[in-house]
């Protein structure tokens, strides 16, 4: 009771009263069915186009689409000469994969669904009576284990009896599998397929499947109605198709004047709770904002439509002032999550160009300090970025065939946005620009590579960038000043060359079993120490900490960092990163108590083929990087004590040797992990190479390069 109430307290005193008093009411709206009764159920056909329609705009079906045809505010040019001509085919095999069965999940892998695919299982209860904990669903489509761990004959957490004999393919599943389709970001790819091919059995897709969406899912029932952000990026995905097949002689009036009808209903949804969106603080207002303000614009015969507008703009820019830090950094500490809001200001910035309209100059300078911040972060050989904060897999803008890993596309389409130059020489990632921007000519500048060898500080997001050689130490430390993501206080990524050496795990999933239920946001996933096998922070939910760990730095120069945190109250873990001479890097971490404590220094690997060390604690990395000169040795010890080394690959029972890059989907990793018991550890780790040898007296260590021996690793 009383380390509930000491939660309680720290939930109020973080995230302040005005929030606690939102959601305890928006609970007792839950609790006592309001809600239902604010949004009740209803058939599409209780609510016709007339309903939603101005008095002024015809709303029959042959009118409505030729007052519509006639009256259509600008969208993106359709880029059907320019697509036919470059390498499409990807987007094409992708669009046919769709309508053979297969859907991409998480912008990754492959599934087979069905076409149309199963939207909602057939769930008919109000959206407010669904719990994103548990939902139970009927098909299958081959999820992780740990993404659907209750079967036929189990019983739920709620108390459920899942699926009888008759039911038996019934399953418990991560909610976002469900909601996964019914984003509807596969439009994007039908688009393009028909770009590159004229061919009308892409349009003809487009509307059987958003026909087949609405029959199964009457407003306000099932899953698909819980969460205004969902439907505000499949009414983005609608959108963009039906500006792009408005013309199609596929397209029918009855089929414009339904969508509409069924856009308008969605929209309703959205604004009537967009206080619980708001309350969140987070992405979710952003989307939700983004949502009301396009339908807004592009659809102004609505009555509702200017009001729409207006709240979407004003919520567009009130959350950019305060969820992107001055820095460019993002208030979610989060990578993807960031992608994905600027996806969407860039996207809202150039329909805004487009229609006469701007958005005020303080958004224009927090986009653009974004994209300046993130241009920091990126290798520009590959795109990748660490994989830092919450990952779920969102990709809301899939104009390109570039890996989800590559960011290239996000920042070519924001520098040419906000500055009318691209960040990268000509290619794939290119294919966005040339959506939302056109054909014409820009000049180009010298890649994102950030050349100089002075540290690059983000402290309103708590990120620090060391330059080596031809290396790289992106470190993370901050006092938040918003939701934490990760429990991950000086966690430490390091890049030699384009490679990835020391890595963040990701996320794997948020609605797993056991260990796996948001497992890679605990402190033990990350490169940091432990200390009693406590995360930095308390973990009450799946998304939320409480007890938020401050972090500060000491002392940054062009080849120091150090910084602190108090997250093991009376404990303080001091870090230093040191950038020695050649892509060498040394990091010392200092914790101090009056009794003994378990303390477990962890580090993380990309998964390359390793050797053991013959002596001491440590292993060499072979990367086949013709800038390497040779193998990378990892090395680790601690100052006057003993410890205990470990190595585990892609354990099966634990998360260590595990990392996620793509939603849902993990690959093995190496882990090495000491430990030691005792009142103060002082641990080392030295990143080299292979003829480097550590020699340590005392508290002196020393570096030197010769030959060493090794034995292989045998797992």
């Amino acid at each position: 009771m009383l380390n509930r109430i000491k939660t309680l307290a720290s939930l109020f005193l973080e995230l302040g009263p005005r929030w606690s008093a939102f959601r305890l009411a928006y609970a007792f709206r839950l609790r006592t069915g309001l809600i239902r009764l604010q949004m009740p159920q209803y058939k599409w056909t209780d609510r016709p186009l007339e309903h939603w329609l101005k008095p002024t705009v015809p709303s029959d079906s042959v009118s409505y689409a030729a007052w519509r045809k006639q009256n259509t505010p600008k969208f993106f040019q359709y880029r059907k000469i320019h697509f036919a001509s470059r390498k499409v085919n990807l987007a094409v095999l992708e669009a046919d994969r769709l309508l053979n069965g297969e859907l991409k999940y998480f912008s990754h892998e492959y599934r087979k669904t069905g076409f149309p695919p199963i939207w909602n299982d057939g769930g008919q209860k109000h959206w407010s009576q669904i719990s994103d904990d548990h939902v139970i669903a009927r098909r299958a489509l081959a999820l992780p284990d740990e993404a659907s761990p209750w079967r036929r004959g189990d019983t739920i957490p709620n108390g459920e009896e899942v699926a009888s004999a008759k039911n038996a393919s019934q399953r418990h599943v991560d909610i976002k599998f469900i909601w996964e389709p019914n984003r509807f970001a596969f439009v994007y790819t039908l688009v393009r397929a028909y770009a590159a091919t004229g061919d009308e059995k892409y349009p003809q897709a487009f509307w059987q499947l958003i026909q087949d969406w609405a029959d199964h899912n009457p407003p306000n029932t099932g899953p698909n109605w819980m969460d205004g952000q969902e439907i505000a990026l499949r009414l983005m995905a609608w959108t963009f198709g039906f500006y792009s097949f408005i013309h199609s002689p596929s397209t029918t009036n009855l089929q414009i004047s339904q969508f509409t009808n069924y856009l308008a209903s969605q929209t309703e949804r959205i604004h009537k709770n967009i206080g619980y969106a708001i309350s969140t603080r987070s992405n979710h207002t952003i989307s939700e904002a983004f949502g009301l303000w396009m339908v807004g614009l592009l659809f102004p015969e609505l009555k509702e439509a200017e009001k729409y507008f207006k709240l979407g703009k004003r919520l567009l820019e009130e959350e950019a002032a305060k969820q992107i830090f001055p820095d460019g950094s993002y208030a979610m500490y989060s990578l993807n999550y960031h992608r994905f809001i600027l996806h969407l200001y860039l996207y809202a910035i150039r329909l805004a160009e487009q229609n006469n309209f701007k958005f005020s100059n303080s958004l224009y300078s927090s986009i653009t300090s974004s994209i300046r911040y993130l241009s920091h972060l990126i290798d520009p050989t590959t795109g990748g970025m660490p994989v830092y904060g919450s990952n779920d897999g969102a990709l809301v803008l899939p104009l390109n065939n570039c890996d989800f890993t590559d960011y290239r596309p996000l920042l070519q389409l924001g520098s040419v946005i906000t500055t009318g130059e691209r960040m990268f020489e000509e290619g794939e990632w290119d294919e966005d620009v040339y959506w939302l921007c056109g054909n014409s000519p820009l000049s180009q500048r010298e890649r994102a590579r950030v050349r100089e060898n002075s540290p690059s500080s983000f402290p309103q997001g708590g990120i620090y960038v060391i330059r080596n050689t031809n290396s790289r130490a992106i470190i993370r430390c901050t006092d938040f000043t918003s939701r934490p993501s990760h429990a991950d206080q000086l966690h430490m990524d390091l890049w030699m060359g384009s490679h990835n050496i020391a890595i963040d795990a990701g996320t794997y999933l948020y609605s797993g079993e056991g260990i796996w239920r948001n497992g890679l946001a605990r402190t033990s996933a990350h490169n940091t120490v432990t200390v009693d096998g406590k995360d930095q922070m308390t973990l009450v939910s799946r998304f939320t900490w409480t007890n938020w760990s401050k972090g500060r730095v000491l002392k940054q120069t062009e080849n120091l960092w150090q910084g602190e945190h108090d997250g093991y109250k009376p404990i303080r873990h001091k870090r230093t990163v040191m950038a020695l001479e050649g892509d060498r890097w040394l990091v010392l971490d200092d914790l101090a108590a009056d009794e003994p404590h378990h303390y477990s220094l962890h580090w993380l690997l990309a998964d390359y083929g390793i050797q053991k060390l013959a002596s001491g604690f440590g292993v060499l990395l072979r990367t086949s990087d013709s800038l390497l000169s040779d193998s990378i040795k990892i090395q680790s010890g601690v100052f006057n004590g003993e410890g205990k080394f470990t190595i585990l690959r892609a354990d099966p029972g634990s998360i260590r040797g595990w990392r996620s890059r793509y939603y849902a989907h993990k690959e093995p990793a190496i882990s090495l992990l000491l430990e030691a018991n005792q009142p103060a550890a002082n641990f080392w780790t030295f990143f080299g190479f292979e003829r480097d040898v550590v020699e340590v007296n005392g508290n002196v260590l020393k570096i030197n390069r010769t030959e060493t021996s090794l034995k292989t690793m045998d797992f």
